[in-house]
């Protein structure tokens, strides 16, 4: 029982290390009103661990932290990541093409309210939707489905428990 708390958490902190890395790496994409967060497409993960939800929300909130992102992006960005997680481990048993719907759609609508109302981005609340939509797509729809494909191959020797 304790090594699968010890897998757990260990699992969750690689997540979240990576899900921070990179954000990062690709900081000059990574924010802003038009965005292709690479590191959503982590937002798959759920789909094969239930480790990666707070490693996705844990990594969020230390990304936004380091990208020097406002308190209530910091909280509410990284709630839509967490609200995406959660419906993607939700959506688990499905078929494996509805994974990145979850974060697709929390993300397309919670941070354009933030880019809006929290930054003052003086485009209107749909084209927001817009492109932050375009931006979740490229990365969890695209990106996350070509990732969970590759990762279905080794999902037993990545994703074992203890």
């Amino acid at each position: 029982m304790k090594e699968n708390k010890v897998l757990f958490m260990a699992q969750a902190a690689m997540i979240a290390a990576i899900y921070v890395a990179l954000c990062i790496i690709f900081a000059p994409i990574s924010y802003g009103a038009i965005q292709v967060r690479i590191a959503e497409a982590l937002t798959i993960l759920p789909y094969f661990t239930p480790a990666a939800i707070p490693g996705l929300f844990i990594g969020c909130i230390i990304a936004n932290i380091l990208g020097g992102s406002i308190l209530i992006d910091v909280i509410l960005g990284s709630l839509a990541t967490l609200l995406g997680a959660m419906g993607t481990y939700l959506l688990r048993k499905n078929n494996r093409f509805l994974a990145p719907i979850p974060p697709i759609l929390s993300n397309t609508l919670l941070v354009p309210f933030i880019l809006r109302y929290g930054y003052g981005e003086p485009l209107p609340i749909p084209f927001l939707m817009a492109t932050v939509g375009i931006g979740e797509i490229a990365a969890c729809g695209i990106m996350g489905i070509i990732l969970l494909t590759i990762l279905i191959k080794y999902k037993k020797f990545i994703f074992r428990t203890a």
